[in-house]
């Protein structure tokens, strides 16, 4: 299981690099967050929300915990 407050201070610190989407084992959209400074900045703010508010999952689907 991944962490909640984990993934959400890497979001915030480090997201428009993509290291919230690598630990969360997403590899392929890590990279291209990455590529893209955090989808121009938009990606990365979606991404923080939906951590935030529990709707993101680890690679397998599986809900952050708290």
């Amino acid at each position: 299981m991944k962490s909640k407050m984990t993934a959400l201070i890497l979001s915030i610190f480090l997201g428009a690099l993509g290291v919230d989407r690598f630990y969360l084992g997403k590899i392929g959209t890590g990279i291209l967050k990455l590529i893209t400074a955090g989808g121009f900045g938009i990606w990365w703010l979606v991404d923080i929300i939906m951590i935030a508010t529990g709707k993101m999952t680890d690679k397998n689907g599986n809900s952050l915990q708290a």
